[in-house]
């Protein structure tokens, strides 16, 4: 596994650190008035969940892992398990559910995710950074309100609440960020 300076370490970013394998959330760079510049680093880790905050100096060296990303089809949940399957070799594997946290309504039937690996072991899912979903409710269009940049509330199929323009009615289909969970566009 290579190794990077603690000034290269970006968000994003999986190491090798105290024994565990970490994500990286987040990453500051301090200049302090009085010693040397260093980077603080949030990370999470990725077997159990876990956060820390650490701080390393640019002279000091931390192990960057490659995880290995696999494009899998989503079969079904069961008691809290996601059951991927490869699409190349047709294996199936389970997966926590919580990996997903709050984007897990997301996910639908058949869709295809990312499932990363460290060696054999799957540690985390990356899902298509936008989705089509359905309008499920929302208000009915006032006329005259286009003009204005303004939002009113709906509820998806899925159950989320995001807000939409005024002109998307019920039953419309539009995209929605994973990430931010915002409305991108009509579908």
């Amino acid at each position: 596994m290579p190794k990077i300076n603690g000034n290269e370490i970006k968000t994003g970013n999986v190491l090798e650190h105290d024994g565990g394998l970490w994500g990286v959330v987040k990453v500051g760079h301090v200049k302090p008035g009085k010693g040397g510049a260093f980077a603080q680093v949030e990370m999470k880790n990725l077997r159990t969940g876990s956060k820390l905050n650490e701080r390393f100096r640019s002279a000091d060296k931390v192990e960057k892992v490659q995880l290995e990303q696999k494009d899998q089809q989503f079969l079904f949940e069961s008691d809290g398990k996601l059951t991927f399957m490869d699409s190349e070799t047709f294996e199936q594997i389970e997966l926590d559910a919580e990996l997903l946290g709050d984007r897990r309504p997301f996910l639908q039937d058949g869709m295809t995710a990312q499932v990363e690996y460290f060696e054999e072991e799957a540690l985390n899912i990356a899902l298509p950074s936008q989705v089509k979903c359905q309008v499920a409710e929302t208000e009915p269009v006032v006329k005259g309100q286009t003009a204005s940049k303004s939002f009113k509330p709906a509820v998806l199929d899925n159950g989320l609440r995001v807000m939409v323009p005024p002109f998307v009615g019920e039953e419309e289909h539009i995209i929605v960020s994973t990430e931010t969970f915002e409305y991108v566009e009509r579908a």
